[in-house]
């Protein structure tokens, strides 16, 4: 195990330096924004949350640099307040950077499995950070990072209509005791009852949603909620973030280039707002997050009801592979939703792990019994104010995620990669 997790920090710390070099000298802070972090700063928190939790924590060491809590706490240093600290330089970071990495690899043959939960911790916050810090450059118009040497050829394979019909009954929600990391707000599977529903073969495309624009969506009041009107009103939403209109078409804003829109990748970019808005014009709904995951990791039971038993990926609980799952960043855009067919759940719901994140009607609540993990502050703050998205995007690496993952956004966020597929009201 240890030397997996040794390949997972390599990896990761790959990832965030290629997000370092990609950096202008003018890109360093960027725009003060409330949805993006100042790169320099982000970079630099991300080797002090994995020294933290990891060698001083697990381990008990020192700081390797005095002050660095001053300058990359996130709970203890006000969002907007992070351009003003004085930040190592650049070069002076990706030291810090490679100082931190390289003790904890010298560390790693050492840790007992307790102490070895923070570096999984570590590593999964780093992906985190690096999908979060690959779409603030897509956010300001920068060039995409490369992750890779040479991008995968993308999936063309069109749309993939129509319903798939789940049972209802007795569903597990959560992670099971067996799963070998869990976020705490994935604790523990506990039953729900769920009614038999319709959901999505795939998530909605940017065809579809074209046609929501163009019938008026973004002016017609009675589709929106009053909270979603007014998030619209304030920014002046009257189209998806990004996209342009052309002569009888649109064009969308990938990173910094401007590229037809295709017709049978999903939806991204979108706010819940905008979602909810799109499932009251169109008569349908979001699923809830027991929903989701029961048509993503359910499977048929006996008198037609769902099964006890779940899997930990829609195809089964073998890991994701090039066929199953767009994960990982080989291409920093999404493919067709009809695209790799081997990773169908059981009822037949496509990508539902990997191509976009995918927005739920639920809010982000804690499960039955919740107890915070060490990292106190990763989901308690945040719960009642933001909304569940499950399943990953292109940018998600394998090792990420699962059918459980959840991910949290407020509702007014539209600069991740996030989609949604829909149900039948």
């Amino acid at each position: 195990m240890p030397r997996e997790i040794g390949t997972w920090l390599r990896d990761a710390r790959a990832r965030t330096l290629a997000l370092a070099a990609a950096l202008t000298p003018d890109a360093l802070l960027g725009p003060r924004l409330a949805i993006v972090n100042p790169p320099l700063w982000e970079l630099g928190h991300v080797a002090w949350f994995q020294e933290k939790w990891v060698l001083r924590h697990a381990r008990g060491r020192p700081p390797l640099r005095a002050g660095v809590d001053a300058l990359y706490d996130s709970t203890a240093i006000p969002h907007d307040a992070r351009w003003e600290l004085p930040l190592p330089s650049l070069r002076e970071t990706v030291a810090y950077l490679g100082a931190v990495d390289r003790a904890v690899l010298d560390e790693l043959a050492v840790l007992d499995d307790e102490q070895l939960y923070f570096v999984r911790l570590a590593v999964f916050h780093e992906d985190m950070h690096c999908e979060a810090m690959a779409f603030t450059r897509q956010t300001l118009g920068l060039a995409a990072p490369r992750f890779s040497r040479s991008e995968q050829p993308l999936a063309t394979a069109g749309a993939l209509p129509g319903d798939v019909q789940v049972p209802g009954g007795t569903f597990l929600l959560g992670a099971e005791a067996g799963e070998p990391f869990a976020f705490d707000n994935e604790k523990w599977a506990h039953p729900v009852d769920l009614a038999p529903f319709a959901i999505a073969r795939a998530p909605v495309t940017q065809a579809q949603f074209v046609a929501f624009v163009e019938d008026g969506g973004y002016r017609r009041k009675e589709l929106w909620s009053g909270g979603g009107w007014r998030w619209r009103e304030a920014i002046g939403a009257d189209r998806p973030a990004y996209w342009e209109p052309r002569p009888s078409t649109w064009a969308r804003r990938e990173f910094d280039a401007l590229l037809p829109l295709e017709p049978h990748r999903p939806m991204v970019h979108v706010s819940w707002f905008e979602v909810e808005a799109f499932c009251r014009w169109a008569g349908r709904r979001l699923p809830t997050e027991a929903e989701w995951e029961a048509a993503a990791a359910g499977e048929p039971g006996p008198a037609g009801r769902l099964a006890l038993k779940k899997r930990r990926f829609p195809w089964g609980d073998g890991p994701p592979t090039a066929e199953r799952a767009h994960l990982g960043a080989q291409a920093l855009r999404a493919i067709d939703v009809g695209a790799l067919s081997a990773g169908d759940s059981a009822f037949g719901c496509r990508q539902m792990i990997g191509n976009v994140w995918e927005w739920t009607a639920s809010d982000f609540l804690p499960y039955p019994g919740f107890i915070p993990d060490p990292y106190r502050e990763y989901s308690k703050p945040w719960f009642g104010t933001h909304k569940v998205l499950r399943g990953g995007s292109f940018a998600t690496p394998a090792r990420l995620i699962r059918n459980t993952w959840r991910n949290f956004y407020t509702p007014d966020r539209r600069d991740p990669w996030a989609g949604f597929r829909t149900c039948a009201a």
